[in-house]
């Protein structure tokens, strides 16, 4: 499989070009977009975080960027999760007449998609970095942890998004299902709040979310300058890379299949 995937590679990134051609098509900025849409997020979360609610947390009392720099690591690495899941659900039906049209390897649809959000994520990060370094809160060398921790995470996307698109396929009610329990997920996973203010008979339920861990990692590495705890993420690594192997086994038991039903 990775050998067509090389051989094929010009296709793909031809693909993931046009597709981030196509989302500024006739608009007068084109890409400037993707730079000015998570620059405005940015500035809106820190002025209104920072400048006029001014929430606290425990601390971090007189960081006055703490709650943003809290917020957007893990909006920011969430959007890239959902945005994996979310896109990849639907790309078989999404190429569905290309598929029926052209005779090339059906793994690099996913690739594609993964790509795409690759560079949007990376612009966005980009931005991240340069708010934590203008307002003095850059992280210094723990911020290498990070990558390690994205690997993970993207595993753990590149898995559940290709065993959604593989099921979505032949079911097309779990597009659906996915939107709906990624917005559940999303509130069940402390981002927007702290876990320190959940109930503790919750907050000892939270080990089954695997995001978690991840959410936790990238808040200890941005806000607190502290390295992960790595055996906290050695399950959901395992978990990820089983998750990755088994929807992978999925896709290529049925990929012959997948294009009669589409």
């Amino acid at each position: 499989m990775f050998r067509s995937l090389w051989e094929y590679r010009g296709f793909i990134l031809a693909n993931v070009a046009r597709e981030f051609r196509q989302r500024y098509t006739n608009s007068l900025l084109g890409g400037l977009w993707a730079v000015l849409n998570p620059l405005t997020m940015i500035v809106i979360y820190t002025v209104i975080f920072a400048g006029i609610m001014r929430p606290r947390l425990a601390g971090q009392e007189d960081n006055l960027f703490a709650y943003s720099i809290y917020l957007c690591a893990g909006l920011l690495t969430w959007g890239a999760f959902a945005d994996m899941v979310g896109r990849m659900q639907g790309v078989f039906i999404q190429y569905g007449n290309l598929i029926k049209k052209s005779n090339f390897p059906r793994s690099c649809l996913p690739l594609i998609v993964a790509l795409a959000v690759l560079i949007d994520f990376a612009i966005v990060m980009t931005l991240y970095l340069a708010f934590l370094l203008v307002t003095c809160n850059f992280p210094g060398w723990v911020v290498l942890a990070f990558p390690a921790v994205f690997l993970i995470q993207l595993a753990f996307s590149l898995g559940l998004g290709l065993l959604t698109a593989t099921l979505n396929v032949f079911f097309r009610d779990v597009g659906q299902f996915v939107g709906v329990v990624l917005q559940f997920w999303f509130w069940l996973t402390p981002i927007i709040y702290s876990a320190s203010i959940l109930p503790e008979a919750l907050r000892d339920w939270l080990w089954l979310n695997p995001v978690y861990p991840l959410m936790t990692a990238y808040q200890g590495i941005f806000l607190h300058h502290v390295w992960p705890d790595w055996s906290s993420l050695i399950g959901v690594a395992a978990g990820s890379l089983a998750l990755l192997l088994l929807s992978g086994r999925l896709f290529l038991k049925l990929a012959g299949e997948i294009v009669d039903e589409l």
